[in-house]
């Protein structure tokens, strides 16, 4: 009883640091959204502070953030959106004919880094005059995205039953049927679960369109340094900025996370 005990201390202590270590950042960058630059600095007001909004006034109004968010909302929907139209069937035709050299090119694309690839991109994107647009966004997050979708569904693919579209191409489907019939509806779960990782990696992604995005096509991530000078920092306008990044996005991650676990384990326990 006393290991038991001991070790349930030790267990509840470890989480808790770990909960702690994780949610102090984002506390204190919710908190000094709220502050002035002037509190910011001052650590007697660390915890009491008098909290102001002018930051969130700046951020949605005067810095023009309404259009950014739009841009984001539009460059990672429509990336996630044709991933998985390209993605799904790609996985499906992987899973079924065991195309296993098409599987390694996918995986390859999955880990290389994509910084590697952006002095060619903006090479040919910028011959094409396609730097500064939307498409060239929704492409160069595609490279992320797309992978990704192709890698989850190989797998959710692979737990289904085959026998269920053996018994459609007995009932007389082509494979394109039975694809469409049977194993698309089965799989929503694992498509559901791509479509959410792959919404939020555009989301976040910062790289590709610090270097391919304009004026007109910058992204939220991007427009966050807008805060950052060379002479100086506005602190509590930047700290407002991310909070409105990253706060539609854990929101969305806790309320689908047991569909995001359910998708992700769910080939893995059928069949």
């Amino acid at each position: 009883m006393n290991s038991r005990s001991l070790y349930r201390v030790f267990r509840v202590a470890a989480l808790a640091v770990v909960v702690i270590s994780l949610l102090a950042p984002l506390l204190w960058m919710i908190a000094a959204s709220f502050k002035t630059n002037v509190d910011i600095y001052d650590t007697g007001k660390a915890i009491f502070f008098s909290p102001t909004t002018d930051n969130y006034a700046n951020v949605l109004q005067q810095a023009n953030y309404v259009k950014f968010i739009g841009n984001s909302l539009w460059v990672a929907f429509a990336a996630t959106v044709f991933s998985l139209i390209l993605g799904v069937p790609a996985a499906y035709s992987m899973s079924r004919f065991n195309m296993k050299k098409s599987a390694l090119v996918v995986l390859m694309a999955r880990v290389i880094p994509g910084v590697s690839l952006l002095v060619p991109w903006y090479y040919v994107f910028s011959n094409v005059r396609m730097v500064g647009g939307f498409s060239v966004l929704i492409l160069s997050h595609m490279f992320v995205s797309l992978p990704l979708v192709v890698y989850i569904m190989m797998g959710y693919f692979d737990g289904l039953p085959l026998e269920l579209e053996e018994a459609a191409l007995v009932d007389g489907l082509t494979h394109i049927g039975a694809f469409r019939r049977v194993t698309l509806p089965l799989s929503v779960p694992g498509i559901a679960t791509a479509g959410i990782l792959s919404f939020i990696f555009s989301w976040n992604n910062f790289m590709f369109a610090l270097v391919l995005s304009g004026a007109n096509s910058k992204t939220l991530p991007v427009a966050i340094f807008d805060f950052v000078g060379y002479a100086s920092i506005d602190w509590g306008g930047l700290m407002a900025a991310a909070t409105v990044v990253t706060l539609p996005i854990m929101l969305i991650a806790l309320f689908v996370q047991k569909y995001v676990v359910s998708g992700l384990t769910a080939g893995a326990t059928k069949g």
